[in-house]
């Protein structure tokens, strides 16, 4: 491979920046990741789920994906924070399928009911490359907590084609450590959601009761990887740590004790982006009992009150990296 390759200053960088990953393919640690992912499918643990069927076999279960990764659209997306679209918009793949439940999950015809298409490791890698020629700030990988071993098949390929882009793992949180233990020295950029604090809550809505002490053990591990977010002097992400947490009705995400513990016990420095969009949509306000609609508690959009309590609480809690999505 010509080194000259990886350091192709792009024209709207401001400042030469060479992603982790790039590293780990020169000494060979990721072919060694690969062949790691993929025995990790042979007895899936590639989510909190441990399902332990054989997905290499095609075997499927909770996520609805064997072999090969189900993408459902890819392209370049200008409605992410600004550190993540900047100008020219965010390289955006989005896996179909999903390792959740959510009721509300505005992408429901992806997430729960899988539209998309099988795609290799060779297709994949040149969706990131395409991305790039289109001039994408980095590569954003959303839903990608079931299909980890699948992603790191096809980053091989797709450096030897030239990508040197930033990688956004664009997840829910519910990842597991072995699956992150693969990625690090890969992301440059983590993007977790913090979605509840309450395993009931987490259960009701997600179907994944073990999803609060999943998301924290992520957090942690995510953070020491990468550490706190790191902007460059144009604006772009270009490594850290970025949780997002979206608003609920009824105070039911538990946004006090998030803020708490991403404060104390991930950074201070957090980077933090509290989301105002929550809607009803998935399974929430279709006919129930008779005269009854499912998931009442979060049927509406939260108030401007609440979003209001929420970023009080979150400077009250100390958050001083705040962003409003």
């Amino acid at each position: 491979m010509n080194p000259a390759l990886f350091r192709r200053k792009q024209s709207w960088l401001s400042e030469p920046f060479y992603p982790a990953y790039l590293a780990l393919y020169e000494s060979g640690e990721l072919d060694r990741r690969v062949e790691r992912g993929l025995r990790q499918l042979e007895s899936c643990t590639v989510c909190p789920r441990d399902c332990r069927v054989n997905r290499l076999r095609d075997e499927k279960a909770v996520c609805h994906t064997g072999r090969y990764a189900v993408v459902g659209s890819y392209f370049d997306h200008h409605g992410e924070e600004d550190c993540i679209r900047g100008w020219n918009g965010s390289g955006t793949i989005f896996f179909s399928h999903c390792n959740l439940k959510c009721v509300f999950c505005q992408n429901y015809d992806i997430s729960q009911q899988g539209a998309g298409e099988e795609t290799r490791p060779e297709r994949l890698a040149a969706m990131m490359l395409e991305l790039q020629e289109g001039g994408c700030h980095n590569i954003n990988l959303v839903t990608p907590e079931h299909v980890v071993p699948q992603i790191v098949e096809a980053l091989p390929l797709a450096v030897e084609g030239g990508l040197r882009l930033p990688i956004v793992y664009n997840t829910s949180g519910y990842d597991s450590l072995e699956s992150l233990a693969l990625l690090d020295g890969i992301v440059d950029i983590y993007m977790p959601d913090f979605k509840y604090w309450d395993a009931g809550v987490a259960q009701r809505l997600s179907k994944a009761k073990n999803y609060p002490d999943a998301v924290r053990a992520a957090l942690r591990e995510m953070h020491r990887q990468v550490g706190d977010l790191v902007v460059g002097e144009d604006g772009l992400a270009r490594r850290g740590l970025l949780v997002r947490h979206l608003v609920m009705p009824n105070r039911l995400a538990g946004t006090r004790e998030v803020m708490r513990f991403l404060v104390n016990e991930i950074s201070p420095g957090t980077f933090v982006n509290l989301m105002s969009q929550y809607r009803p949509a998935g399974k929430v306000g279709k006919p129930g009992a008779p005269g009854q609609v499912l998931y009442p508690e979060i049927n509406r959009r939260i108030t401007t009150w609440e979003f209001q309590e929420a970023l009080r609480i979150a400077r009250e809690e100390g958050v001083t990296r705040l962003d409003q999505g």
